[in-house]
């Protein structure tokens, strides 16, 4: 993983460039309100609608990239707190269950066009264990969304074939693997590409447009499962889909 100096850079620089862009539009903002203040002694009103539309748009974009600045700092802040919630003894099929649904209608009821089916398959064996509920939860949540997003973009791709019949699926399931509890999250995305695979885990890495992503999903996850004692690994092939698998120990600590 990174090394503090390698973070600390990464994080300057992720804070960075939204802030440039919210200085700049600021700057042009404030140029063109000394404009509109010449047009209107000059009764020319035409002008300082189109001029009062430029600072709108420029407004928007500073709005916009103020909130990648924030999303930043609360994905920061969230990392820093990896370790300081209280374990409890949980199911994990439910919370895996209440994951995958959350995931599934908030992605619905943000984006109508959002077409995407899901499968569940739980052990029945599986024996309830001490997690952080809401760290455990959040990485579920993360790597769900990842595989979400990725049938939905393989989804629009194939949409457009006429020859191509495609259904969307994400799958997530656990297994008890005796001092391990298993849980495995599928989806039949297009992949991913064995020289990112390497880098997916690293803080600011992401291959979602700007905007889209802070990069510190699975950073903060693979960070999770490893203050529990656990590991998060990925498997992927192109064209086919990936898997991310989730072992969590099973302590004498968990019947007590």
């Amino acid at each position: 993983m990174a090394s503090l100096g390698e973070l600390t850079a990464g994080i300057a620089h992720e804070i960075q460039n939204p802030l440039n862009f919210v200085n700049n539009f600021s700057e042009v903002s404030n140029e063109l309100i000394d404009e509109m203040k010449d047009e209107i002694k000059k009764g020319n009103y035409e002008e300082v609608s189109a001029i009062a539309d430029d600072v709108k748009q420029n407004l928007t974009k500073i709005n916009h990239h103020g909130k990648r600045a924030d999303a930043i700092v609360k994905s920061m802040l969230e990392h820093s707190r990896i370790g300081t919630g209280q374990k409890e003894i949980t199911d994990i099929n439910v919370l895996c269950d209440e994951c995958i649904r959350l995931a599934f209608h908030g992605l619905r009821a943000k984006d109508k066009s959002f077409n995407a089916s899901f499968e569940t398959h739980f052990d029945s064996t599986l024996p309830n264990i001490k997690v952080v509920p809401q760290d455990i939860g959040r990485v579920l949540l993360n790597i769900i969304n990842n595989a979400f997003y990725a049938v939905s973009e393989k989804s629009k791709v194939e949409s457009s074939k006429a020859d191509v019949h495609y259904e969307p699926k994400v799958t997530i399931g656990t297994t008890s693997m005796g001092n391990m509890v298993e849980i495995k999250i599928s989806d039949n995305g297009d992949g991913i590409p064995e020289h990112i695979k390497e880098k997916i885990f690293q803080p600011f890495f992401t291959t979602k447009p700007t905007g889209q992503g802070t990069g510190l999903g699975l950073s903060l996850s693979y960070d999770i499962v490893k203050a529990h004692g656990g590991e998060l690994k990925v498997y992927s092939k192109m064209n086919e889909g990936s898997l991310f698998v989730i072992n969590l120990p099973v302590e004498k600590t968990n019947f007590e």
